[in-house]
């Protein structure tokens, strides 16, 4: 499982012209699925990212998560993530897990994190999303639960 997670002062998804998920202050995270991935992953992935501080104390250092400021989450499902762009000029996502199956694993992230975060927004799966991303920062991760980098 592959994350990318911004810190943003606001984030929104808009599919076919209406909103469909909105956040303040918090995390928006793009979330890619890969045919290997357990739950094993996506604990990982989740504590990993509801944990991570990468948000400033009273001393402007990056001491606080999302957790400590109670922020908002957005996630965002993005296969694109498994894309393969060492070969050729047009990424291979044999990597991604598709339709489904996927759909399932975002699911019950989304729902492990609603258990834990106040307000946690989301796309819409498999739809063709325009994502606004106000980057505070910018602060821009990347998290593999593989660890490959």
């Amino acid at each position: 499982m592959r994350v990318v997670v911004q810190r943003v002062k606001y984030s929104k998804v808009v599919v076919d012209g209406e909103l469909i998920g909105e956040i303040n202050k918090g995390l928006n995270v793009l979330l890619g699925i890969s045919k290997e991935d357990t739950l094993e992953d996506l604990s990982y992935i989740k504590d990993k990212v509801l944990n991570l501080r990468i948000f400033e104390d009273e001393n402007g250092k990056l001491n606080k998560s999302l957790m400590d400021i109670g922020g908002d989450l957005l996630v965002v499902s993005q296969f694109t993530l498994y894309g393969d762009c060492r070969k050729g000029r047009r990424p291979s996502f044999i990597e991604a897990l598709g339709g489904e199956e996927a759909e399932k694993i975002y699911e019950e992230f989304v729902r492990q994190c609603r258990e834990i975060v106040p307000k946690v927004e989301t796309g819409k799966f498999g739809a063709d999303m325009m994502v606004t991303i106000e980057n505070d920062g910018p602060v821009t991760l990347m998290i593999d639960s593989k660890k490959n980098f």
